[in-house]
């Protein structure tokens, strides 16, 4: 899996990181369909990718166990704009935000994570992503893509992440039958 370095191409637009979760219907497989999906949105180009990394869920926890990863997307569309194109991808892969429990299972979960140098704070996103610095589903695939990226009024994400254990996290290799 290939780390953000200084000098990458990023002519499609600006570092844009998507964290990916899935704990339905194949979750490795939602998942990787999801980077080629990423790779695919308008004025936009998958940079790298993370492992996958399986965890306890967040929620209730009578749910099957999550798949996480982050990709680095090089983006030309603004963040409003990227937020409407993963809840499209979303809904492609049979999500239904108005119907499911907070937190509860789910084929496919995109979040922006982080967004350029971007803070913002509008009923509809948020950046970055309010949790992030607490969710070692997010920090340990997140470090392996940008382990020197500075979250604002938290700290680099390699700090983090070393002090981050919840939920536990293992990475997860691909079992043929899943």
């Amino acid at each position: 899996m290939r780390r953000h370095r200084q000098g990458d191409d990023l002519s499609a637009g600006v570092p844009a990181y998507i964290g990916l979760g899935s704990n339905l219907d194949g979750p490795s497989a939602q998942i990787q369909r999801a980077f080629t999906e990423l790779d695919g949105l308008p004025c936009t180009r998958l940079q790298a990718r993370s492992h996958l990394y399986k965890s306890r869920p967040l929620g209730p926890q009578q749910q099957p166990d999550y798949i996480n990863a982050v990709a680095m997307l090089a983006t030309g569309l603004e963040p409003l704009a990227l937020l409407r194109a993963l809840r499209k991808l979303e809904e492609a892969h049979g999500r239904r935000r108005s119907s499911e429990e907070r937190w509860g299972a789910r084929n496919l979960d995109l979040d922006i994570l982080v967004y350029d140098d971007v803070q913002l704070d509008t009923p509809e996103l948020m950046l970055p992503h309010p949790q992030m610095h607490l969710r070692s589903f997010v920090l340990y695939p997140l470090a392996e893509l940008a382990p020197d990226l500075v979250i604002p009024g938290h700290g680099p994400v390699q700090a983090l992440r070393a002090h981050c254990h919840t939920p536990p996290i293992e990475r997860y290799e691909e079992i043929a039958n899943e």
